[in-house]
């Protein structure tokens, strides 16, 4: 994951100009500025697809107290997704729920292609066989 969120030091900054380019940034919380446990982030050009599925695989994380996210409006292309953890920064939390989503979503593709092609060898080997009791 390419990540378009700096830090500096112990506090996270934001490029203002660039929100609407960015792919996820953290959205600025009044008065939370020092709290990296308790953060909201924005995803761009994202809906419930990858919403519903990242919030399962960070609500597994046993550092995670609270996740949850909304689309502010049906409109935006965007999802506003909040994690609150025991202790642990929320952007360490959310990399590795990114990564476990990832690598689920990789074996998923794994085991889909190895079926697909087990299942073209067997429709070959059936179409063989009456290619040769016709033939």
């Amino acid at each position: 994951m390419s990540s378009n969120i700096q830090n500096s030091g112990s506090k996270q900054k934001v490029l203002e100009p660039e929100k609407d380019k960015m792919k996820i940034y953290v959205m600025p919380t009044e008065g939370a500025e020092e709290d990296e446990t308790c953060q909201t982030f924005v995803l761009n050009n994202e809906d419930h697809t990858l919403g519903n599925s990242l919030r399962y695989m960070i609500m597994k994380n046993p550092d995670t107290q609270f996740c949850g996210y909304s689309i502010p409006h049906p409109s935006e292309e965007k999802i506003n997704f909040r994690i609150q953890t025991y202790g642990k920064p929320s952007i360490d939390v959310l990399r590795k729920g990114l990564k476990d989503l990832n690598t689920v979503c990789e074996h998923v593709l794994r085991t889909f292609e190895t079926s697909i092609n087990e299942h073209k060898r067997r429709n070959q080997s059936d179409i063989e066989a009456m290619d040769q009791s016709t033939g």
